[in-house]
C-alpha cells in the first residue's frame, strides 16, 4: 500500500478559498505545473522562495509515492514590461542594453537560475519547456480560440475577448474580482485602440519594426501574448486539465486568471483543479526592490557581500528559515531572523549526530509513532512546514533527554526515530547536513581554531603579507567556512 492511501492530505486551493481533500484525476499520479521565471535579469530571493515552497511540494508528494509530472517553464519570449501590452520585451531590452543577442541574455541568466536553485538543494523539474520553443502549438491554440469565437484579430494582432467570454464563463473566478467593476474602474490607456475592450488582452502582438524576437503567423509577423504561453505547455505535457498548478501570489492576477480562461476557451474545460499560491518575501518590513536598494541577491546572502546582512548564511540556512513559515503567508527576511535560524538549524543538525551515540532501554519514555504520525499530520495540512520544523524540534529534545540519560527509548523506537528524522530533514525539507558538528564541544573547539585562523590573517594583513591573508581565507572556503571582514571586524559562518 503507497503511503498517500494512508495519509488524507488536504489543500489550500485558490478557486475555492478552501482547504480540500487532495484527489489526483488519476489515481496515483500528479500532473503539477509552476511558473518559471522570465530569465533577463538574476533570480531574486523572492523567486527563490516560491520555487523552494513547490520543491517542498514536489518532494511530499514524491515521498507519499505518487509518480509527478513536475513541468516549470522559462519564459524566454512574450513578457513584457510592468506585466503590460505594451512595450519592450524584457529580454530585448536587456539586450539592447548590454549589447548582446537575446538568446545571450536567456543562456546567461538560465544557467544563473539554475545555480542557486542547486544552492538551495531544489529538485529538477520533469519537464523544463520554454516559451521560445512552442511557438508553433501558441500559433495552433489561438486558431483553436479564434474558431471558438473567443478571440479576434485587429491589425495583425490577436486579442481575447473577454465580454464574449464571461457571457458563458466567469472571468474573475480565481481571483474574485467581477467584470463590471473592472470595466467602471478602467482608465482608457494608450495604444488600445485595436482592442474591442480595455479588458481583453493579447493572445499574438504584431511586432513594432524594432522589436527583436518575432517570429511568423498567419496573422503578422509577431510574438505570443505572456498568458499563452503557460497554457499551452501545461496542456501540452500535463493535459487539458490537471492536478496542480503554482506560482507566486503576484501571478494570480492577470496571469492565472487569463490562464483559466484560455485553457476553457481552447478546451471546453476548466483546466486546474487545484491553485496554489505563495507569498511574497519582504526584507526589514519592507518590499524588495532593486530601486531603492532594499534587496539582495541570493549569490550575495552565501558569499556575505552585502551591506543588509552582518554575516553570509549558508543556503541551506536560508531554505531552513524559509520553511518556517507557511508557503501562503508573508515572510520578513532580516539578519535578526537568519541568525536565529541558523542556531535553530544547528541544533536540529547536532541532534541528528547524536543519533548513532544514544542508548537504548527497555522501554521508552516518548511514543515515536504518535510524534512519527504528527509530522504527517503537519505536512498533510496543506505542506505546514513550520508545524513539521516544531515537532522535529520536539525529537531534539527528546534526543538530548535521551542523551543526558534523562529519558529512554527502545532499539525498534530509536530506528523509526532515525528513519523519520531523516526522511522529513533531508528528504522531504530538503536540509542539506552541511558542517554537522556532532556536539557543543566540537562547535566549540572550531570555533577557537578558526578565530585563531582569523587573528593569524589579520596580522598577516597588518604587516602586509597579502599572500597568506589570502591563504587562509581560500583554505577556510575550500573546507565550507567563509569570512566576511566588517566594520566590527571579521565574522566566519559555516
Amino acid at each position: 500500500m503507497a503511503l498517500y492511501e494512508e495519509q488524507e492530505l488536504k489543500i489550500y486551493n485558490s478557486l475555492s478559498g478552501e482547504k480540500e481533500t487532495f484527489k489526483p484525476i488519476t489515481d496515483g499520479y500528479v500532473g503539477m505545473y509552476v511558473c518559471g521565471p522570465t530569465v533577463y535579469s538574476n533570480v531574486h530571493l523572492g523567486n527563490c522562495r516560491t520555487f523552494i515552497s513547490f520543491d517542498l511540494v514536489f518532494r511530499y508528494l514524491k515521498h507519499l509515492g505518487y509518480k509527478v509530472r513536475y513541468v516549470r517553464n522559462i519564459t524566454d519570449a512574450g513578457h513584457l514590461e510592468n506585466d503590460a501590452e505594451t512595450g519592450e520585451d524584457r529580454i530585448a531590452k536587456k539586450a539592447r542594453l548590454e549589447e548582446i543577442e537575446p538568446m545571450e541574455v536567456v543562456q546567461k541568466y538560465t544557467v544563473d537560475f539554475h545555480t542557486i536553485l542547486q544552492k538551495f538543494n531544489n529538485l529538477p523539474p520533469s519537464i523544463e519547456p520554454t516559451a521560445t520553443g512552442h511557438i508553433v502549438e501558441q500559433i495552433e491554440i489561438i486558431k483553436e480560440i479564434i474558431d471558438n469565437g473567443f478571440a479576434y484579430e485587429a491589425n495583425g494582432s490577436v486579442y481575447f475577448d473577454v465580454l464574449k467570454y464571461n457571457e458563458s464563463n466567469h472571468y474573475g473566478i480565481l481571483s474574485g474580482r467581477k467584470l463590471e467593476d473592472m470595466i467602471a474602474n478602467t482608465r482608457e490607456l494608450t495604444a488600445q485602440d485595436d482592442k474591442k475592450n480595455p479588458q481583453d488582452f493579447a493572445l499574438w502582438k504584431k511586432a513594432e519594426p524594432q522589436h527583436i524576437m518575432r517570429w511568423p503567423s498567419p496573422w503578422s509577423i509577431g510574438f505570443p501574448g505572456w498568458h499563452l504561453e503557460c497554457t499551452v505547455m501545461s496542456s501540452k505535457y500535463l493535459g487539458n486539465a490537471f492536478d496542480i498548478h503554482g506560482g507566486g501570489m503576484d501571478l494570480k492576477f492577470p496571469h492565472h486568471e487569463c490562464e483559466i480562461a484560455q485553457g476553457q476557451a481552447a478546451n471546453g474545460k476548466n483546466p486546474v483543479n487545484y491553485w496554489m499560491h505563495a507569498n511574497m518575501l519582504t526584507l526589514n518590513g519592507k518590499k524588495m526592490a532593486k530601486s531603492t536598494g532594499n534587496n539582495i541577491l541570493p549569490a550575495d546572502l552565501i558569499s556575505g557581500d552585502n551591506d543588509i546582512l552582518s554575516k553570509p548564511f549558508s543556503p541551506s540556512v536560508a531554505r531552513f528559515f524559509m520553511l518556517q513559515a507557511n508557503y501562503r503567508s508573508i515572510l520578513d527576511f532580516s539578519d535578526e531572523a537568519l541568525t536565529a535560524a541558523e542556531k535553530g538549524f544547528q541544533r536540529l543538525m547536532n541532534a541528528i549526530a547524536l543519533l548513532p551515540k544514544l542508548k537504548v532501554s527497555a522501554n521508552s519514555s516518548f511514543n515515536v509513532k504518535e510524534w512519527k504520525q504528527n509530522c504527517y499530520d503537519a505536512m498533510n495540512d496543506d505542506f505546514n512546514s513550520p508545524i513539521l520544523i516544531a515537532q522535529l524540534f520536539e525529537a531534539v529534545k527528546q534526543i538530548n533527554a535521551i542523551n543526558a540519560e534523562k529519558a529512554t527509548i527502545t532499539k525498534s523506537d530509536l530506528e523509526i526515530l532515525k528513519e523519520t528524522l531523516k526522511v522529513f530533514t533531508f528528504d522531504v525539507l530538503g536540509l542539506e547536513a552541511t558542517a554537522v558538528l556532532e556536539n557543543n564541544q566540537d562547535t566549540d573547539r572550531l570555533k577557537n581554531i578558526v578565530e585563531l585562523l582569523i587573528d593569524l590573517r589579520n596580522n598577516a594583513r597588518d604587516n602586509k603579507d597579502y599572500a597568506t591573508s589570502d591563504k587562509i581565507r581560500d583554505e577556510l572556503a575550500k573546507n565550507g567556512i567563509t569570512l566576511k571582514d566588517g566594520k566590527e571586524g571579521t565574522q566566519f559562518s559555516l
